[in-house]
């Protein structure tokens, strides 16, 4: 099932997430329909609070930056800990699916070791280099209540700050389905 995904602005966007409960019985469910989601937005990512769940728990597929080099990279991480970061930062130009139609240049570290559970319940240690490393970064944030946006240049941010505003209320561009933060009436768009 696709979900709409929340939009900037919203609160479950910019709290810390909740450890989840490996048990719970709708979390095989959930991962498939983050999957859709993700896959209907475009995405290459997508965190539990971007669908309204405040919980640790993101879905990732790097295929779709280079299917072959990273056809290998569809993962679901469960309470995932980034343990270390390495290397020298380098600038890409990212997006988010919260935040339609915004774009812009974030350094990230170029290699990171995480830890999590995977969706069959077993815990994985690895290392993740280039593209999955920064998804998997992205989507951590989210988990920390932490967006994209925060790491653009005050001039940037600046530039932005309108269509934030924009994004805030409901008005997208978004070809997909979305829960806006404040939308006229005070209702949310799906």
């Amino acid at each position: 099932m696709i979900l709409p995904i929340y939009l900037y602005g919203h609160p479950v966007l910019t709290s810390p997430a909740l450890e989840v409960d490996l048990t719970d019985p709708i979390l095989p469910g959930l991962i498939q329909d983050m999957f859709e989601t993700m896959y209907a937005a475009s995405g290459v990512g997508l965190a539990a609070p971007q669908i309204g769940r405040p919980m640790k728990l993101f879905v990732m597929d790097a295929s779709g930056f280079d299917e072959k080099r990273f056809a290998h990279e569809k993962r679901v991480f469960v309470n995932p800990i980034i343990l270390q970061e390495e290397g020298e930062p380098w600038p890409f130009n990212e997006g988010c699916l919260s935040i339609p139609d915004v774009r812009g240049d974030v350094l990230r570290k170029p290699r990171v070791q995480v830890e999590w559970t995977d969706q069959d319940g077993k815990r994985q240690l690895q290392w993740f280099d280039d593209m999955p490393a920064r998804i998997i970064q992205h989507e951590y944030d989210h988990l920390l209540g932490k967006l994209f946006v925060g790491y653009l240049s005050p001039l940037r941010r600046q530039m932005v700050q309108r269509r934030l505003q924009s994004i805030q209320k409901g008005s997208t561009n978004a070809a997909y389905p979305v829960c806006a933060a404040s939308p006229p009436g005070g209702r949310p768009k799906r």
